[in-house]
């Protein structure tokens, strides 16, 4: 009897031990693995954002990856239109109709923290022991003080210039230098530009009978919103505002003269299309593909196409005026405080600042981590960098990557107030600029004097 008694014991004993290996086994998993939990309530997440082709194919891929690791989450992607994505956000937020997280352009990210419709970032960051505020760059926040964020660079990106290996080779122009330290000058860059530009007739715009009225290749391309041109005007020491941001100088003679520098480049050295010629050219990464442009200047992102596209390219610094730099920037991601599900909502967030995660984001060309050992870490570097030479050619390290890294300049966007109302005025102000029927610093004091309402009125706010 006492034997029966003792067996009867001993397996209850097993039992429970078994049990309770079942038990810490399943908490173990849960906890490491958050898509082990059942018993959850189904969250459905609504992301918008902007980009390409390939940027949507990349977007989706990453976001099935995310709903395979929380299979309880359900996300709706919305890609709206670049040219249309702020109009189509701010009707949505006028219906109700806000997504949980979404891209977000800094103009009107200021408009609608101003409205205190968007998340404070740090607050996400200080709740999670998985990751902090120092493990970013130190320049990615855009706030509106310095203990709120209302949204975080999607990616790190700058600017460089990219050319055509073939097309120098065959101009015998030297490759543009990949390391700050042997920047081009701008003298150096103009000469190698109208060596580029090339007439109807094979005439480069050295020549006394170059034909400026019918140009088949550019030595060069760029873009004249602020950020492409902010990397000659930070090089030469100028800025928009002063460091309190209540006083507009970028009329100032350092800002006008590399102002007037790259308007010269499209009327007096005939090696640029203006802004006006360009509507009827494609994009600049399609303009280089063809050999309509030898060099563009342009952001890291155009990578992904051109990597894609098999062209023989490479990328150098931007010559420099006074110092050799590269504008920082990027999109914001921000949550939206209308989100029913903002913890959710953080998980999509910070999957989506992880590389880890959404590697082809970063080894395909499109981004550039925000994260600091990503760029510092060999093995990593490997993953997103080596893995795809492609999409990465051999001057992308110190002219994109180190560059960033080393003499990176915080673009306009991060501290610019009042950019729904200056970036136009800016853009239509300069204008004249680009046709040459006015110089860079008559058009900038012009500019200056309409936007003086605008700041006296930051400093009666004391915004």
């Amino acid at each position: 009897m006492k034997n029966r008694y003792v067996l009867l014991l001993a397996g209850i004993l097993v039992i429970g031990l078994f049990v309770g290996v079942l038990f810490f086994w399943g908490k173990r998993d849960e906890h490491a693995n958050p898509a082990m939990t059942e018993q959850r309530n189904r969250v459905s997440l609504r992301f918008t954002y902007w980009g390409s082709l390939e940027e949507k194919k990349a977007i989706e891929s990453t976001l099935d990856k995310f709903m395979q690791m929380y299979p309880w989450i359900t996300v709706e992607s919305v890609q709206l239109p670049n040219l249309d994505y702020n109009t189509k956000l701010k009707a949505m937020s006028v219906l109700n109709e806000e997504p949980d997280i979404a891209y977000m352009t800094t103009d009107l990210g200021e408009q609608f923290d101003k409205q205190d419709k968007l998340h404070n970032i740090y607050e996400f960051l200080e709740k999670d022991p998985t990751v902090k505020k120092e493990d970013f760059l130190d320049y990615i926040w855009y706030g509106r003080d310095p203990n709120f964020a209302w949204g975080m660079s999607t990616a790190g990106e700058c600017f460089g210039l990219f050319y055509r290996r073939d097309l120098l080779d065959k101009a015998g122009v030297p490759a543009p230098p990949s390391r700050s330290e042997e920047a081009w000058t701008w003298e150096q860059f103009v000469a190698a530009a109208k060596t580029l530009t090339l007439d109807r007739n094979g005439r480069n715009a050295h020549h006394p009978q170059f034909d400026r009225n019918n140009i088949v290749q550019y030595g060069v391309m760029f873009e004249t919103w602020s950020e492409p041109l902010n990397n000659f005007i930070f090089s030469n020491g100028g800025d928009w505002v002063t460091p309190d941001g209540n006083r507009f100088i970028l009329n100032s003679p350092e800002s006008a003269e590399a102002i007037q520098k790259l308007a010269d480049l499209m009327n007096v050295h005939h090696v640029a299309p203006s802004p006006f010629d360009s509507k009827s050219m494609p994009a600049l990464s399609v303009a280089l593909q063809s050999g309509l442009a030898a060099m563009i200047i342009d952001g890291q992102w155009i990578n992904l196409d051109l990597g894609r596209a098999s062209v023989d390219f490479d990328i150098g610094v931007l010559p420099k005026l006074k110092k050799s730099i590269t504008v920082s920037l990027a999109g914001a991601t921000v949550i939206f405080k209308s989100s029913k599900h903002p913890d959710e909502a953080w998980l999509l967030f910070k999957w989506l600042t992880d590389p880890e995660k959404a590697l082809e984001l970063y080894s395909d060309g499109l981004w550039m981590p925000v994260l600091k050992k990503w760029y510092t870490d060999p093995e990593l570097i490997a993953r997103w960098v080596d893995s795809n030479p492609r999409a990465h050619p051999p001057g992308f390290k110190n002219a994109m990557m180190r560059q960033l890294i080393e003499n990176g300049v915080p673009g306009v966007g991060y501290y610019l107030k009042n950019q729904a109302e200056v970036y136009p005025t800016v853009t239509k102000g300069l204008y004249p600029v680009w046709l040459g029927d006015k110089t860079a610093s008559e058009a900038l004091d012009e500019i200056s004097d309409r936007l003086k309402p605008v700041f006296e009125q930051n400093r009666t706010d004391g915004t």
